[in-house]
């Protein structure tokens, strides 16, 4: 038996980068008794009313930055460019979104192997895939709204970017964007990221330490079916 962990994330989220850890130490402990699925949500879909306006009285775009650095400093395992949102500010995450649920079709129909890779950390390419996205963000201040720039990111992830530009063309990628955003409201997901597990009867969203969910696991895993804990 394994247990589906629906996990749904913005590539642009502090929390969903600071959280890949956690997914690391998942897949680590619990292997082939889980399995992870993949969503993403455009909580960064328009940044000019998100940040633009929404932080303009709070130092604007550079006031953002400053505040993810100090949200990132409390982290040993990550890192932030100084230049990220004060001279690097990506207009929309939705770019990214969709070339990687073209990527995720391609996983799908066997095209992107699927397999787990220990020179990859146990990550799948997928999977390693989406940090990369995150981390040319946040670590490298690169521009994630650019197409160009995904595409070269995807690339160095070894991914067939000429198959992922076609699911793009033929507007597959778009409907697989846009079944993450209504799974996100009939899941009624409050934000990034957030782990959708027991058919939606726990569901850990935010800063969620590794201990929380691992315990939720366990629980589902060793309680399988509708069994439920007096406690």
């Amino acid at each position: 038996m394994s247990i589906q962990i629906t996990y749904l994330s913005d590539v642009l989220c502090i929390w969903a980068y600071v959280a890949e850890a956690r997914l690391d130490e998942l897949r680590k402990e619990y292997g082939d008794a889980i399995e992870l699925e993949y969503r993403f949500i455009p909580l960064f879909g328009a940044n000019r009313y998100r940040i633009g306006e929404g932080w303009k009285d709070r130092g604007g775009y550079a006031g953002y930055g400053e505040h993810v650095r100090k949200t990132a400093a409390e982290f040993e395992h990550v890192s932030v460019s100084e230049r990220v949102w004060s001279e690097v500010a990506p207009t929309t995450s939705a770019v990214a979104h969709e070339m990687l649920c073209g990527a995720r079709l391609l996983v799908q129909e066997g095209v992107i192997d699927g397999a787990r890779h220990d020179n990859l950390g146990g990550r799948t390419l997928f999977e390693e895939a989406i940090w990369k996205v995150r981390s040319a963000f946040f670590q490298q201040a690169r521009d994630i709204s650019r197409r160009d720039v995904v595409l070269d990111v995807l690339h160095r992830a070894s991914l067939p970017t000429s198959a992922i530009e076609a699911k793009v063309q033929s507007g597959e990628a778009m409907a697989e964007a846009c079944r993450d955003i209504e799974l996100r409201d009939q899941y009624k997901v409050e934000g990034s990221p957030t782990y959708y597990l027991n058919q939606g009867r726990q569901k850990l969203y935010g800063n969620v330490g590794y201990r929380v969910v691992s315990a939720n696991l366990r629980e589902l895993l060793e309680r399988p079916g509708n069994r439920a804990s007096w406690c």
